[in-house]
């Protein structure tokens, strides 16, 4: 009965975003240039249940780029408002846009030269018409029976600020590695701050040019890397390319007879990195060149192959 319950509770909710989804108009557009633009911090402000989502948004801007903090409305007027400068841009979030506590402060941040921001669930709410920019998070009816807790309206509000967040990342150009600077102490930044040399693997598949084809595939799965090195001679030649997964699914289309050599189907360059790279620089690599291993070597000037570092192996660093 409950599972049911959570079901209907689900889509409700979800009915609702839809539409507020297609209600977004070029008002969105305006507030991400005066974000982008801002060269101070933005600063989130509510009360209550809003309040919480609010100072989630903060937390979620600062950690992707967009300095931002959290001041309780209710405690701006007794002195937190020295948190706030003229180059300020201050989001007030506010779902009848009647709140005392939120209208009480936008004469003070007039004053301190803020540009104001309203997220309301009201346009034709008073901070809807005193603020600089507006944009709704109006929704008809809230998952709540009684229609009094807030619950679809808060979701609204927090997906409105990370359909905020995600385009200012998109704009700054902001990356994982960039991410992991401002999370060291978190798993994903541990893991983006560590080594190649920390997660590579050192038994690195290698074939010759005229390796068969069969013996290709077999040295690939015998190393679960799902790539090889093609050298000139084994085992001190010269690496002169890679096959990797996709190079074999090709042979296979392109080839009737594989009765076929390395050297037929290798690509003959490929990426490598140092082994002191930061994974950030590894993930980044891949990312630019749409791949999911790089060869590695003592340095980036060196070119013996001493590891292969996979996507894989970031994914799983602990």
């Amino acid at each position: 009965m409950y599972a049911t319950r959570a079901k209907e509770i689900f889509d409700a909710e979800i009915r609702e975003l839809e539409k507020l989804r297609d209600t977004i108009d070029t008002s969105f557009n305006q507030v991400i240039e005066v974000l982008h633009a801002c060269q101070g911090k933005v600063v989130m402000m509510g009360i209550g249940k809003t309040g919480i989502i609010a100072h989630k948004m903060a937390a979620s801007f600062a950690s992707t780029g967009t300095p931002s903090i959290f001041v309780n409305a209710a405690e701006a007027v007794h002195g937190d408002l020295g948190m706030l400068s003229a180059n300020d841009v201050a989001i007030l979030v506010s779902n009848s846009g009647a709140t005392n506590e939120i209208l009480n402060i936008i004469d003070p941040l007039r004053r301190l030269g803020c540009t104001i921001v309203a997220m309301t669930g009201n346009l034709d709410s008073p901070l809807a018409q005193r603020a600089d920019y507006a944009l709704s998070i109006h929704v008809d009816t809230e998952a709540c029976p009684l229609g009094l807790a807030p619950t679809t309206s808060t979701t609204a509000t927090l997906l409105m600020g990370d359909a905020l967040m995600v385009c200012l990342m998109e704009m700054r150009q902001f990356k994982a590695e960039n991410f992991a600077l401002y999370h060291p102490g978190g798993a994903l930044g541990r893991k983006l701050l560590g080594r190649v040399t920390n997660v590579m693997a050192t038994d690195v598949p290698r074939v010759q040019l005229d390796t068969p084809f069969r013996d290709v595939v077999c040295e690939m799965s015998d190393k679960h890397l799902g790539m090889t090195m093609v050298y000139d001679r084994l085992p001190d030649g010269k690496c002169l390319g890679i096959i990797t997964d996709g190079d074999i699914r090709r042979a296979i289309q392109r080839y009737n007879d594989v009765q076929i050599t390395a050297a037929e189907i290798m690509t003959p360059s490929y990426k490598h990195i140092a082994k002191d790279a930061l994974l950030t620089d590894a993930l980044a690599t891949m990312d630019t060149y749409n791949i999911t291993t790089l060869a590695v070597t003592e340095t980036e000037t060196t070119s013996d192959i001493i590891g292969i570092i996979s996507i894989h192996h970031i994914i799983d660093f602990k």
